[in-house]
């Protein structure tokens, strides 16, 4: 019996299948950069100048240029870049940095201090076609540029890996900051590229995620998806990202099961207001005013169309039946689910790192 195991939130899970029901496992894959090649490209980063690092959310590989910076700045006897972040995720970076080192929350709703350095892992992403710092600035200080982002959004349907007119607002709004990105292409395995200028520069990494996320791997009726990592399933609106990413490789009236923590909870305040039913499905065709996270919910409802979703979480079972989704208590029970309805020779896709992948 093959082991699995799939990220969920801080730990692991193991799915346990039988040989004969795995139909097959898909991860991500690419040549790491190593040490030494990180560090030559870390080095042309001016560290004469005072730096402000915002760290736009967590993972091994911000932790990682992180540790490989704070060693430059030590060998050369150049003080410590400040470290700002969100206060939600302030301990989990926290946790990871290396001796001698401070962090403080980022609050600021000026974004124009041009000492900042904002740092980011590239993902996929429905509306923009691509997760950059360009889209992270653009949702959270651009509340009227993400109107114009969302009514430019490529159809009703998620659109992940498409160079979108969307992408074009959130490069256009972060134009007018005189500010720094580092700009983040990883794997589970490690860091595969990562590039340093405007966030409006950076963009141009989407070419490395592209030549090495994408998989051609046809459509299959049952597919078990872990996002790969505990940043992408913090809450439920980040990890439906993973489920976008792999809708055109799922048949029709097939199963999706996302499995994806949510400690964070939804995550978004459109899906809070329509699991309160105070925002309906309607009006999120041609809004006066953008929600965060409005997309997602437009998205759900309309792929829910094409298959069926289960999801595997902490969150109350309320929430998932609200959202018309399959509530799971577990991984265990996700298989035993699928044998049961599906009968037991079902064979099942696992994909395990599913922010980072996009599959056709």
């Amino acid at each position: 019996m093959p082991e699995i195991w799939l990220n969920y939130g801080i730990t692991d899970v193991v799915l346990d299948i039988k040989a004969e029901n795995l139909e097959q496992k898909i991860d991500s894959e690419g040549k790491i950069l190593d040490d030494l090649a990180i560090n030559e490209k870390l080095k042309t980063l001016d560290l004469s100048k005072p730096m402000e690092l915002v760290v736009l959310h967590n993972s091994k590989s911000i932790q990682k240029i992180i540790t490989s910076l704070f060693t430059i700045c030590e060998q050369k006897s150049k003080p410590f870049p400040k470290i700002l972040a969100e206060k939600k995720i302030l301990n989990q970076i926290k946790s990871g940095l290396p001796e001698g080192s401070s962090i403080n929350e980022f609050d600021d709703v000026d974004i124009s201090n041009s000492n900042l350095v904002f740092m980011g892992e590239m993902e996929f992403n429905g509306l923009f076609g691509y997760e950059t710092i360009s889209t992270r600035l653009i949702k959270k200080f651009g509340q009227d540029s993400m109107l114009s982002a969302y009514a430019k959004r490529y159809g009703n349907l998620p659109a992940p890996g498409q160079y979108s007119e969307s992408l074009t607002e959130a490069k256009k709004f972060t134009d007018n900051f005189e500010i720094r990105g580092i700009e983040i292409v990883a794997n589970s395995e490690g860091i595969l590229d990562f590039s340093i200028g405007h966030p409006s520069e950076t963009i141009s990494s989407t070419q490395i995620l592209e030549s090495n996320s994408i998989k051609d791997v046809g459509q299959h009726k049952t597919m078990v998806i872990s996002t790969g990592k505990d940043a992408s399933n913090d809450n439920l609106a980040s990890s439906f990202s993973s489920l976008w990413n792999c809708s055109n490789a799922i048949k029709k009236d097939g199963l999706a099961i996302l499995v994806a923590e949510c400690k964070g909870g939804l995550g978004s305040d459109t899906l809070q207001q329509h699991v309160e039913d105070r925002l309906t499905l309607e009006q999120l065709r041609n809004p006066s005013k953008y929600i965060n996270g409005m997309e997602d919910l437009l998205f759900l409802s309309e792929i829910q169309k094409n298959f069926q979703i289960g999801l595997i979480s902490i969150l109350p079972e309320f929430y998932a039946k609200k959202l018309n989704m399959i509530s799971m208590p577990g991984i265990k029970y996700s298989m035993d689910y699928v044998l049961k309805t599906q009968g037991m020779r079902q064979k099942v896709t696992v994909v395990t790192d599913g922010a980072r992948l996009l599959l056709r």
